[in-house]
C-alpha cells in the first residue's frame, strides 16, 4: 500500500517560481489592459462629457464582442499572418497585429471630440473591442500551451498568474489612466482624456517589447491532428478536388472543436458546463459596469477612485489571486468555485452598505478589498476550470468558446445595468443587493454536474 503525504503550503507556493509563470503574467497584462480603454476610461470620458448613466451603460454593449469571439477563433487557430508568423510565431504574430490596431485606435481617439462625434468614438471603441477580443483568443491559447497537458497543478498556478497579469494590466492601467486624466485636467487642458490616450499608447508599445520574451513552440502535433480531421471529412465527401478540400477545411476548422467538446464531456454534462459558465459572473459584471459611476456619484474624485479602486484593489487582487490559486491547487477547482461564488454574493452587500451610509473612505476601502478578494478567487478558479477542459488540438477555439459564453452573460445582460439603476430611481443599495442574488443559479448548475466533470488536477 502506498502512503501519500499531502503537499505542504510552502511546497505548493514554489510552483509560482517556475519561469513559465512570468511569461504567463505578461500575457495576462496584455489581455487585461484594453479593458481599461473601453471600460473605465471610455465610461468616465462619456459621463464627464454629459451622457446619462443609461447611455453609458448601453455604450458598454461594445463588450459584447468578447461574447462572440469564438465565431472567428477557429480562423485564429489556423490562419497564418503573412510575414509576422514566420518571423515571431503564429500566436505572437496575431497578438502583435491586434496590438497595432489598438494603438492606432488610441491615436484616433486622441483626435476626436466625443460631443461632436459620439458615433465615431463608439465605433473606434468597437474596433478596440474587436482587436482585444481577437487578441484574447491567441493570448489564452499561448498561455495554456506554456503548460503540459498533464500538469494540472501548474495549469491552476498558471491560471492564477494569468489573472494576476490581467488585473495588473487593468488596475495599474486604470491608475495611469485616471491620474493622467486628472493631471492634464488640473493643468487646464480641455482635451485631457485625448492626451491620456496617447500616454496609454506607450503602454501598448512596452507590452509588445515584452512579448518577444515569451517562448512559442512550433506545434507540429496540432497541425497534424487538424490535417487528419480535414482528410477524414474529405473522405466522407467521397470526392477529392479543390471544392471538397475547401469544404473539409472549413468544416474541420469550425465544427471540429465543438464536436470534440461534446464528445469528451457527454451532451448533458456539456450543456451543464455551458450553463454554469454563462451564469457564473453576471452579478459581478452588473456591479463592475456601474461601479465607477457609483463612486463618482457618491462623491469620490478620480484620484480617490484611482487610489482605492485601482491601486489598493490591484494589491488586494494580486495577493488573493495567488492565495486563490493555492486554494484551488490544494482543495480542487470545483470546491474553489463554490467558495468564490458565495464570496462574490456576500461582498456585493458591502456596496449596498456603502450606498446606504453615504461617502465613507474606510467603508469604500473595505468594500474594494473584499470585492477584489472574491473576484480574485472566482476568476482564478474559473480560468483554471475552463483551461483544464480544452482539447490541445483546438486550444484557441475551445477556450474562446467557453470564455465567450461566460462573457456573453456578463456583457449582454450587464448592458442593462445603467437602466436598472435608473429604474430603481438611483437606489444603489437595492441594485447591489440584486447583484448579490444573481450568482445563485450558476451554483445550482455546478452542484448538479460536479460529480461528472472530469478534470486532471494532479
Amino acid at each position: 500500500m502506498k502512503i501519500y503525504q499531502k503537499q505542504s503550503f510552502k511546497d505548493s507556493f514554489k510552483i509560482y517560481f517556475d519561469r513559465r509563470m512570468l511569461r504567463i503574467l505578461l500575457l495576462g497584462i496584455i489581455s487585461g489592459f484594453p479593458w481599461v480603454l473601453i471600460g473605465s476610461s471610455l465610461s468616465l470620458w462619456l459621463k464627464e462629457d454629459g451622457l446619462s448613466r443609461t447611455a453609458v451603460g448601453w455604450a458598454g454593449l461594445i463588450f459584447a464582442v468578447y461574447a462572440f469571439n469564438y465565431l472567428w477563433a477557429p480562423l485564429v487557430d489556423r490562419i497564418r499572418i503573412p510575414w509576422l508568423t514566420n518571423k515571431i510565431g503564429h500566436r505572437r504574430g496575431w497578438i502583435v497585429l491586434m496590438q497595432l490596431i489598438i494603438l492606432l485606435s488610441l491615436i484616433f481617439w486622441s483626435l476626436v471630440n466625443p460631443t461632436a462625434n459620439l458615433v465615431l468614438v463608439i465605433a473606434i471603441g468597437l474596433i478596440i473591442a474587436i482587436a482585444s477580443a481577437t487578441q484574447d483568443i491567441t493570448v489564452d491559447a499561448l498561455r495554456i500551451e506554456q503548460i503540459g497537458e498533464s500538469e494540472g497543478k501548474s495549469m491552476q498556478a498558471g491560471a492564477a498568474m494569468a489573472v494576476v497579469g490581467w488585473w495588473t494590466g487593468y488596475k495599474l492601467g486604470g491608475v495611469i489612466s485616471l491620474n493622467s486624466a486628472e493631471y492634464f485636467q488640473n493643468l487646464g487642458f480641455e482635451n485631457y482624456w485625448q492626451l491620456t490616450f496617447l500616454i496609454l499608447g506607450l503602454i501598448i508599445i512596452a507590452c509588445n517589447i515584452g512579448l518577444m520574451f515569451v517562448k512559442e513552440d512550433q506545434p507540429t502535433n496540432r497541425k497534424e491532428s487538424q490535417r487528419r480531421t480535414d482528410e477524414m471529412i474529405e473522405k466522407k465527401l467521397g470526392v477529392s478536388n479543390v471544392a471538397t478540400k475547401s469544404v473539409a477545411w472549413i468544416t474541420g476548422t469550425v465544427v471540429g472543436p465543438i464536436i470534440s467538446f461534446f464528445k469528451k464531456n457527454g451532451f448533458k454534462i456539456a450543456l451543464g458546463i455551458l450553463s454554469f459558465v454563462f451564469l457564473f459572473k453576471i452579478g459581478e459584471a452588473f456591479l463592475g459596469r456601474m461601479s465607477i459611476i457609483f463612486y463618482k456619484e457618491i462623491g469620490f474624485s478620480k484620484s480617490d477612485i484611482a487610489l482605492f479602486s485601482k491601486g489598493l484593489g490591484w494589491i488586494t487582487t494580486v495577493v488573493f489571486t495567488l492565495l486563490g490559486g493555492l486554494f484551488a491547487i490544494r482543495s480542487g477547482v470545483i470546491k474553489a468555485m463554490f467558495v468564490s461564488g458565495i464570496l462574490m454574493a456576500s461582498t456585493n452587500l458591502l456596496f449596498s452598505l456603502l450606498a446606504w451610509s453615504g461617502k465613507s473612505e474606510w467603508l469604500f476601502a473595505l468594500a474594494v478589498i473584499f470585492d477584489d478578494m472574491a473576484a480574485a478567487f472566482a476568476t482564478v478558479a474559473f480560468v483554471a476550470f475552463i483551461s483544464m477542459l480544452v482539447d490541445r488540438t483546438y486550444t484557441a477555439t475551445q477556450y474562446a468558446l467557453l470564455a465567450s459564453i461566460g462573457t456573453a452573460g456578463r456583457t449582454t445582460l450587464a448592458a442593462s445595468s445603467g437602466a436598472m439603476v435608473d429604474w430603481l430611481n438611483g437606489d444603489w443599495g437595492i441594485f447591489f443587493l440584486i447583484t448579490a442574488i444573481m450568482v445563485i443559479p450558476s451554483l445550482i448548475f455546478l452542484y448538479i454536474i460536479k460529480n461528472d466533470i472530469k478534470l486532471s488536477e494532479k
